[in-house]
């Protein structure tokens, strides 16, 4: 019962309506079809208290950040998140859970009715690549390799490929988990680790990790049988996966095994940062998790507010600019 209430707020984030509707499987868009989405397409609207809005996802822009989140609202900082100002064109007003950036300019982010949204200036303006209104099957993760190669994931294990920068995608079918009959997973999020291969934090305790830029994906079972919702790999090779109710996974053999790590909550983790052997994880209920020691334990300091924190990206200076249900939030970190 407890693990069905944290998925329902997992889904309040994500607002992942479309769970309870009987989904086809995924197909490439014709292009008419593409074409007609894109006519429809409602723009993100420019309000004045856009940085008050719920934002759900952060990445690196050479020094800016840029965060995604509510109602296609995306927000820009260019002095490590101490002010921030809305993109100045969005053409979508979906859901944004995700986003992706190869360079200072170059990026893509994801979200409800299966968008996929470009940006070539830093996340100023933004162009669609891709619409599905009409199936509605969100994506929750979304990864570039380079300005050609990306991959994007989402519900039901729905995973779109593309090999020239988003112009078009293709799904990419996934063989079932060990014990299935069919591949059936929701795919909740993307991390990259230095030698090119890309982890996807999913259902049922679950990561899957390609070597080949998405081409071809294997399981690598934690033994939690719950929900993953995020992840990181380490400089050093190590592994975390988290998610429902403070669960925490380590890994220092690529995945072949993994520990269970105490993490003194039952708040569920919703993201992870890593620089070097700091980690930082957070969560709902305003949890805030840090590490020294690669993740092999932590230390726990939640907020007072008990703010439902949805992702996190290091400053230079060591403290971490949180994102949040309300908007983003700066955030000193006791060292």
């Amino acid at each position: 019962m407890r693990e069905i209430v944290e998925m329902n707020r997992f889904s309040s984030i994500h607002r992942a309506a479309a769970l309870g509707i009987a989904l086809l499987a995924a197909a490439a868009l014709a292009p008419s079809f593409a074409q007609d989405a894109a006519l429809k397409a409602v723009p993100a609207q420019r309000v004045a208290h856009a940085a008050q809005s719920a934002m759900l996802a952060a990445a690196h822009a050479g020094e800016r950040l840029v965060a995604v989140g509510d109602h296609g609202v995306v927000l820009l900082s260019d002095d490590a998140g101490k002010s921030w100002r809305q993109a100045r064109s969005v053409p979508s007003d979906a859901q944004l859970n995700a986003v992706s950036f190869i360079d200072a300019r170059q990026g893509w982010a994801a979200g409800h009715r299966g968008v996929i949204l470009r940006t070539q200036d830093g996340g100023e303006s933004w162009t669609l690549q891709r619409s599905d209104a009409q199936e509605d099957r969100p994506l929750f993760a979304i990864h570039f390799f380079d300005d050609k190669h990306g991959v994007a994931a989402g519900l039901w294990s729905l995973m779109l490929a593309t090999d020239d920068g988003g112009a078009s995608w293709q799904p990419r079918e996934l063989a079932p988990p060990a014990g299935s009959r069919k591949a059936d997973l929701n795919l909740l999020g993307f991390f990259a680790d230095g030698k090119g291969r890309l982890f996807a934090a999913a259902e049922k305790g679950m990561v899957l990790v390609t070597a080949n830029q998405g081409r071809d994906w294997r399981y690598l079972a934690t033994g939690y049988p719950g929900s993953l919702w995020t992840g990181a790999a380490l400089a050093d090779g190590t592994l975390l996966a988290a998610g429902l109710r403070g669960s925490m996974y380590r890994s220092t053999d690529d995945g072949a095994s993994w520990q269970r790590i105490e993490t003194g909550s039952k708040s569920s983790v919703t993201a992870i940062a890593a620089r070097g052997r700091e980690v930082l994880a957070v969560g709902l209920d305003g949890l805030l998790l840090q590490s020294g020691d690669g993740g092999a334990s932590f230390a726990a300091a939640p907020r007072a507010d008990r703010a439902g924190l949805t992702a996190a990206a290091w400053r230079e200076d060591g403290t971490a600019v949180l994102l949040s249900r309300q908007g983003p939030i700066a955030q000193p970190l006791p060292r």
